[in-house]
């Protein structure tokens, strides 16, 4: 009998216990019971999900929300239980997603921002299934913001800009519960139905006030966030490798304008005189003619607009494609389309180093990054003087002119870097380059048919002539340099000859005429492309090099993208012309074009700000407008100048050293005296608009801080009121601590704290003065 009694104790042991015993239970592992915190957080993780394949193009959503529907319905129904066998099955999946994710990493070294976040997808997923405490859904909160933020970085459109109000607009109310479920606050119970509806319709009302400022300050700090040029990471966006064939040679351009019913034969020529039935040749509507060896510009039509890239890239300017040397009389060639050169990359790195230019002024680095969205021919758009390409595929070539050649073309959802060395725009330099042109530039960029040579010429020297007899009477500077000549004659061209208003209204040329001189002497005018054949030609016939070079403009700018939108009706072609020691330098001549296009020297720190400006000054009357420029500019002026005297007095010796000092000290003080007396006075007129509970609730806090025991973000005031215990006398701490407990119950309890006694003991408290801090 004593035994069996002896063994029944000893089964009573805690080391008997059954190992499925609620250690959650436990005070230590306190389970969150919150339901609507549930749902607002799955609904985050979910709005992060969906973000990512908006933005990346994935398919996430299709598996990895349902599963997280079900985890999160699962893991609320098993909160209490310790789940061992889950958590063992949740330890197994992460190592095998671990896995994967080394697996997919080691083939998308470049970017690796869709691996991780498809690895936080597939952890959230196995996480949803245990999170008994608020911690835990912690981490799912974090793991959507982080979702959203790659989602931002990959997002090229408008798109994300729903889902990213969507997003606030679910996290508002997340952290309000999430802050109500610290506290250990339960709903209010209200005792009619018509208070209720009040309570519900201010809540409302409230909350959308919110989001709006919270939208409100957002687009705000948007517009004034300074664009500082520099990518600051030296690992650009690439695409996948794509395998191509070892026997590249760069030598032929792959353009599918060119291809015609199922054949490419043509697609080296861009002939296109003639098409099967006879009758002359057209454009193709997608692609554009001139990205290829040859160009004819006796061919007829227009493409319709699609977007074919878009562009994040440092400064804004011209992405340049390729460039002809020479003029077949109704089009362009590259003489030396054999000529090109092969650059290989080494197999663990994405980077292509090309020959640095032969110039001398000074240059500035340019980081583009392409993301291609319609097929393109397998020629690589850059800025000018490009010196690292981050390209896919193991080699490119580089032409004469160059023009960059990939050994495929240009495929839909392609990515890749360049970084260009742009030289500076200058034009009191440019304009004192010497006409001591190297044998190479004058064997390939003065050729003019002889049949025109001296009709254009002459022509060209009359223009130039009756420009500078107009300045000598006038007593001013007549064209002497090339780069006045250049660019006088775009301004001509631009202003006196006009482009038909229908695309098919120039007649096409016959075998004997030449477009330039039909261009000058017969049409008065041509095509966009023609103008910068007709000031190509006219530069050249009096001896200043110039090829004709065919690119993208920079397309229209997305300030909420960051990225230039580029359709394929931004493609056309200008001059460049080239200066001794500072290379080659594009003209515009074609009308509604800046004369120059965009250049480095351009400012875009404040663009946003600069086009909302703009915006706003085009829906003001013309009189306002120029008010406000007159204000602004005035008040810069004065600030200007005051900075200017400043700095001027340390160049005055000893007592404007002096002078400065005093100045510089006395503003200091003035302005933080000013600051101090502002910042008061806005903290008392905030206190005086607050509630009078709410209004004492943070007069206790200023005074605490003051004291050396500011109250932290993360403390409830419960949670502050138990710590002042030790670092407050009791007297302190228990005023402190009824000031707490009445703003919580005010606050969030809808009850009235009797007010005049809370004030009483506080005012006598502050007269007493604080007891000693306790160490």
């Amino acid at each position: 009998m004593f035994k069996l009694t002896r063994m029944n104790q000893f089964w009573r042991l805690p080391l008997s216990l059954d190992w499925g015993q609620n250690n959650q239970g436990s005070p230590l592992m306190e389970v969150e019971n919150s339901i609507p915190l549930r749902v607002l957080v799955l609904a985050l993780v979910i709005t992060g999900m969906v973000a990512m394949d908006i933005a990346a193009g994935t398919t996430f959503s299709f598996w990895a929300i349902p599963m997280s529907v079900v985890g999160t319905v699962w893991g609320y129904y098993h909160r209490r239980k310790a789940n061992i066998p889950v958590k063992f099955c949740i330890a197994i999946g992460m190592l095998v997603a671990l896995g994967a994710f080394f697996g997919r990493l080691f083939g998308e070294l470049n970017d690796t921002r869709l691996a991780l976040a498809e690895l936080l997808i597939q952890l959230q997923v196995l996480h949803s299934f245990d999170v008994p405490r608020r911690k835990d859904l912690g981490y799912s909160i974090v793991i959507g913001l982080i979702l959203l933020g790659v989602a931002a970085t990959l997002s090229q459109t408008l798109a994300f800009a729903p889902v990213l109000l969507l997003f606030l607009a679910i996290a508002l109310p997340t952290l309000v519960v999430n802050y109500r479920s610290q506290l250990g606050l339960e709903k209010s119970k209200v005792k009619s139905q018509k208070s209720k509806e009040i309570k519900l319709s201010s809540s409302f009302s409230t909350y959308f006030l919110l989001f709006g400022v919270v939208v409100g300050l957002g687009l705000v700090v948007f517009a004034l966030l300074p664009r500082f040029p520099g990518y600051q990471l030296r690992t650009f966006p690439v695409s996948s490798p794509i395998e191509v064939n070892q026997s590249f040679t760069g030598r032929s351009i792959i353009n599918p304008g060119y291809v015609r019913q199922g054949n490419a034969d043509n697609q080296g020529s861009g002939n296109g005189e003639q098409n099967q039935n006879g009758e002359p040749g057209k454009v193709d509507d997608s692609f554009y003619y001139g990205f290829n060896n040859q160009i004819n510009q006796n061919l007829r039509g227009e493409m319709k607009p699609k977007v074919v890239m878009r562009v994040r890239s440092q400064a804004e300017g011209f992405w340049r494609v390729l460039a002809f040397d020479r003029y077949t009389g109704k089009g362009w060639e590259i003489s030396r389309n054999e000529d090109v050169t092969t650059i290989r990359r080494s197999p663990w790195s994405y980077q292509i180093y090309l020959s640095p230019p032969p110039i001398s002024g000074k240059t500035r680095e340019v980081v583009q990054t392409y993301s291609v969205v319609s097929d393109l021919p397998n020629l690589i758009p850059a800025m000018s003087y490009p010196r690292e390409v981050y390209f896919p595929t193991p080699m490119i070539a580089v032409d004469k002119e160059g023009g960059l050649r990939a050994p495929v073309g240009l495929s839909k959802d392609l990515t890749y870097t360049v970084i260009s060395e742009v030289p500076y725009r200058d034009r009191s330099l440019l304009g004192k380059a010497t006409n001591d042109y190297p044998l190479n530039i004058k064997n390939y960029y003065l050729q003019v048919p002889p049949g025109i040579a001296p009709k254009v010429k002459e022509r060209t020297e009359e223009i130039l002539a009756n420009y500078n007899q107009k300045q000598v009477a006038q007593s001013q500077k007549t064209l002497s340099s090339s780069y006045e000549k250049a660019l006088y004659l775009a301004q001509y061209l631009k202003q006196n000859y006009s482009i038909p208003e229908n695309p098919l209204g120039l007649p096409h040329l016959d075998e004997k005429e030449d477009l330039v001189e039909a261009f000058l002497f017969k049409h008065q005018g041509g095509y966009p492309d023609h103008f910068s054949t007709v000031l190509t030609v006219m530069l050249r016939s009096i001896g200043i090099p110039a090829r004709l070079m065919a690119g993208f403009s920079a397309g229209e700018f997305n300030p909420f993208t960051g990225m230039y939108v580029v359709r394929n009706t931004d493609a056309y072609a200008m001059t460049e012309v080239y200066f001794p020691k500072y290379g080659w330098f594009a003209f515009d001549p074609i009308p509604n074009h800046p004369l120059i296009p965009p250049s480095v020297e351009d400012v875009q720190t404040f663009s946003v700000l600069r086009q909302f400006w703009q915006w706003v000054a085009g829906w003001l009357p013309t009189p306002v407008t120029g008010l406000l420029n007159n204000i602004f500019g005035t008040l810069f002026s004065w600030i200007g100048k005051a900075i200017a005297w400043f700095f001027a007095l340390f160049t005055q010796g000893w007592f404007g050293i002096l002078t400065g000092l005093i100045v510089g000290t006395t503003t200091a003080f003035l302005s933080w005296l000013g600051w101090t007396q502002w910042k008061e006075w806005r903290n008392h007129s905030r206190l005086r608009k607050l509630p009078a509970m709410e209004s004492l609730y943070q007069q206790m806090l200023q005074w605490t801080a003051k004291k050396g025991l500011g109250k932290h973000p993360a403390q409830t005031p419960l949670e502050y009121a138990q710590v002042s215990y030790q670092h407050h006398g009791n007297t302190t701490a228990q005023v402190i601590d009824e000031i707490c407990q009445a703003y919580v119950s005010w606050r969030y309890g809808g009850e009235n704290p009797n007010l005049n006694q809370l004030r009483r003991r506080w005012e006598d408290m502050k007269k007493v003065g604080s007891d000693r801090t306790s160490i």
